[in-house]
């Protein structure tokens, strides 16, 4: 079987290009930098340039490669540091949500793709009401900060084009925060020092539940997914979904940093915005139960607690 993988050379590329050789599948991996495809190649795929915004030449690269299995990986987080200024940070990975998910399935299809799996996010976009983790039956948040609507509306759009598609077998993975080699979240990322610089604080009660996906979990639940389930939405992350002020402290003791400070609600809007109040105190966390069951998958970091301790190098 052909797949080929858009986003190859990012954190969760890195994982899943090996893990699909692995399993005998034939790889073509794009990356939109030239110089990248040595490293395409080291991790055993066949390369494959095109910058995933460029309509035709995502529709070439595709269609060279004849792959029976699309996986979209792209994003560009590299770099992110604050939440206050979320769609901001986020707006080259909203157009590769929006705009690039619509190449690659127009791609897709044209190359006789018979299924078509794409990354979405799950850790912050549900309702915040009731209680216990999100399903995929959950709604989402109907109202999110000012400042992540264009990522919401980003992700809405991403799940509707994938998970409506009537014409190929299109699935969304509403993934957790990433952590581990390649992220914000690794032992010299760019968010682990903030945390090292106690820059990273819990806001007020640090109810805010979070769930995480090391990048590991992240490729392999993508690797099920190529043959395992059916069309539609999985939440993919961890076991334990947990509250900024338990998971906050087990970072830094992973780190072998200070604890984090602790600073009132209307200190921490002033410096990391209302999306940083909303992801601190009030989003809710998300179940895995039906990607568990239904793709057949297990992470191998079931708690960001051995992740965190393990995971992070």
């Amino acid at each position: 079987m052909k797949v080929f993988v858009a986003g190859a050379t990012g954190a969760v590329g890195k994982h899943l290009v090996p893990l699909l050789v692995e399993c005998g599948f034939e790889v073509t991996g794009m990356t939109r930098t030239p110089e990248k495809q040595d490293l395409v190649r080291e991790l055993g795929a066949e390369p494959a340039v095109a910058d995933g915004l460029d309509r035709a030449a995502v529709i070439d690269a595709v269609m060279r490669a004849e792959p029976d299995v699309l996986i979209h990986q792209m994003t560009d987080l590299t770099g992110l540091k604050s939440f206050k200024n979320f769609d901001k940070e986020f707006a080259v990975t909203n157009r590769l949500r929006t705009e690039g998910t619509q190449h690659l399935l127009e791609a897709a299809r044209a190359a006789g793709a018979r299924r078509f799996i794409a990354q979405s996010y799950g850790s912050w976009i549900y309702q915040a009401n009731g209680t216990g983790p999100k399903t995929e039956e959950d709604p989402l948040d109907p109202d999110p900060p000012s400042r992540q609507r264009r990522s919401m509306e980003a992700i809405r759009r991403l799940e509707a084009i994938v998970a409506g598609a009537t014409d190929i077998q299109g699935i969304a993975l509403r993934y957790g925060s990433f952590y581990g080699p390649g992220t914000g979240l690794e032992h010299d990322g760019e968010l682990a020092r903030l945390v090292e610089k106690r820059r990273f604080p819990i806001i007020g009660d640090g109810a805010g539940i979070w769930s995480f996906m090391h990048v590991h979990d992240a490729a392999a639940v993508a690797v099920a997914a190529v043959e395992n389930g059916g069309p539609g939405i999985y939440n993919a992350s961890d076991d334990e979904p947990v509250a900024v002020a338990d998971w906050l402290p087990a970072l830094t003791r992973a780190l072998g940093a200070k604890p984090p400070r602790r600073v009132p609600v209307w200190l921490g809007r002033l410096a990391a915005g209302e999306v940083g109040v909303s992801m601190m105190t009030r989003i809710p966390g998300q179940s895995n139960a039906k990607a568990k069951r239904d793709l057949r998958w297990r992470p191998r970091y079931p708690s960001y607690r051995e992740g965190f301790a393990e995971g992070l190098r």
